[in-house]
């Protein structure tokens, strides 16, 4: 009888040890002491493949091994697909899709933290910090924009981001780095004159004079304003705001990229030090990483300042897969809230190349003719070269005196920046104006009583003048070899990519909604 008691008990202990389970259902769910969840905002699977094109087909790649970060975790990783519609609707935005990660519930369009009958619900900042983990949220967007939001506040609607950086220091998340400031400082900025580093423009968002930096000190925060003040920080709670609103694009940040002196940190140096401070806590962690701007670069329609979003973002995933690949109690979630723009190459009837000969036998005596253009290798260089993204060309074009902002303006700023050229009549045509159909008074964009002139799928361009810059989009479009379907989001279904303990990472195998990511993670932070 002792025999069969030591084995029956004997089995209760490898069973507790392994996690056992019955097909995909476990008895014990095994669990993970840190978790860092990575969202590229916008980051469809075409996304991913324009980044993994340049690094292994650009005749000039600027990628180490011409091998994607990304690719190397993914290897050992599992990858799945995730649909990311919410109640009602067809297609998500950011606030609504980050929260249904974030929450494991069903939310609408446009709400924060709130599930779509409109309840508040615990969000994954706040089931870590019950269970004593550190936390913290790392941006190049807004700390207060939809994604970092819907994980450590509760509001009604995304653009309450006064609200959320109050919110924010409720919560108190260990880290918090990334743009934003502007909601932070009080409307009369009384005393911030002399205070604030010079690369930072002074200006509030608020409403009212709370002075949300103050407070924050008062909790214990070290306040950081740019990459100096973060690498020489050696406090274990840190609120970095390195810009008024979001960072400079990437486009910018890799052209300072051996600047020492250059103030604002990218993605990987914020996330690095997110991970040596978020490290020391006994408990373990949580850590959610938002590449936010490669949603900016598709709702534009901007392939040169997607491509180096993405391999800003993949630079940060470097970060992680460093620090996580010797380690078995990590999980590291890659996925993204939706796809931007509808983006891909695409072949077509302009420039057909000439019939050439092969080396193979069977094109013996014959020439290899392609019916249609299929795009060539080069354009991934040209489109990398690009120097300025569309909106710091229209931020310097709108910059201009009003009887200088010509045609012939806007088509000089732009040739300087792109290797792909636009004409005189193209410029004049991204200029026009027409009725706005659409026009809605009070809306933040509708309200313009003359809107951009674009002739197809009008209905899917919604940022007023930020139109413009899909109208140059479409004016290069035939020597990008680049399509784009829209100015707003798709229903495109995005990768999940899940590394860590095998028997965690492969319950995100398989095709699940963002809602059942959501729900994964959440198990594994009781």
């Amino acid at each position: 009888m002792k025999e069969k008691k030591y084995l029956l008990w004997g089995v209760v202990f490898v069973l507790l040890g392994s996690g056992f389970y019955f097909g995909k259902c476990f008895l014990f769910k095994p669990k993970v002491k840190n978790i860092i969840l990575m969202i590229g905002d916008g980051m469809g699977p075409q996304q991913i493949a324009l980044a993994m094109q340049y690094a292994k087909q650009a005749p000039h790649s600027t990628v180490s091994d011409r091998t994607l970060n990304l690719e190397k975790l993914s290897k050992d990783s599992y990858v799945g697909l995730m649909t990311t519609y919410t109640y009602e609707n067809l297609v998500t935005d950011s606030a609504a899709s980050a929260t249904q990660l974030s929450t494991g519930k069903m939310s609408r369009s446009e709400i924060i933290g709130i599930d779509f009958e409109g309840n508040p619900q615990e969000v994954l900042v706040e089931k870590a910090k019950k269970i004593k983990m550190a936390t913290g949220l790392v941006t190049n967007t807004r700390v207060t924009h939809a994604t970092p939001a819907a994980f450590a506040a509760h509001v009604q609607h995304r653009g309450m981001e006064n609200d959320i950086a109050t919110q924010l220091l409720e919560l108190q998340p260990d880290i918090m780095l990334g743009g934003g400031l502007r909601h932070f400082l009080p409307q009369s900025l009384e005393g911030f004159e002399e205070d604030m580093p010079s690369h930072l423009r002074l200006k509030s968002k608020r409403k009212d004079d709370l002075n949300l930096l103050k407070q924050a000190k008062s909790l214990g925060y070290d306040l950081t304003f740019s990459k100096q003040d973060l690498q020489a920080s050696t406090s274990n709670k840190i609120l970095g705001l390195f810009a008024t609103s979001e960072h400079p694009d990437a486009i910018e940040i890799h052209a300072h990229a051996n600047d020492t002196t250059y103030p604002t940190p990218n993605l990987k140096e914020m996330t690095q030090k997110a991970l040596d401070v978020l490290s020391k806590n006994k408990n373990g962690f949580f850590l959610m990483v938002e590449g936010g701007q490669i949603d900016y670069a598709g709702h534009y329609n901007d392939a040169g300042w997607l491509l180096h979003e993405m391999l800003d973002f993949d630079e940060a995933i470097g970060a992680v897969y460093e620090w996580t690949k010797n380690r078995k109690d990590t999980l590291v979630i890659i996925t993204a809230d939706h796809e931007t723009g509808g983006f891909g190459f695409s072949y077509s009837k302009n420039d057909i190349p000439e019939p050439k000969p092969l080396p193979g036998k069977a094109f013996e005596g014959s020439l290899f003719s392609p019916l249609y253009n299929f795009g060539n290798i080069e354009v991934l260089d040209q489109i990398y070269t690009q120097k300025k993204s569309f909106a710091t060309i229209f931020d310097e074009f709108d910059a201009l005196p009003e009887n200088q902002q010509r045609p012939s303006a806007l088509q000089s700023l732009f040739n300087e920046a792109s290797e792909f050229k636009i004409s005189l009549e193209q410029a004049k045509s991204v200029l026009m104006k027409e009725p706005n159909m659409y026009y809605r008074k009070g809306h933040k964009y509708l309200d313009q009583k003359e809107w951009p002139v674009i002739c197809d799928f009008k209905e899917f361009f919604t940022y007023g003048d930020y139109t413009r810059l899909n109208l140059l989009a479409r004016a290069i479009a035939k020597d990008q070899q680049v399509v784009w379907a829209t100015g707003t989001h798709t229903s495109t279904a995005v990768a999940v990519i899940a590394w860590g303990p095998k028997a965690v990472r492969e319950q995100f195998s398989g095709i699940h909604h963002s809602t059942q990511i959501g729900q994964l993670i959440g198990a594994q932070l009781r």
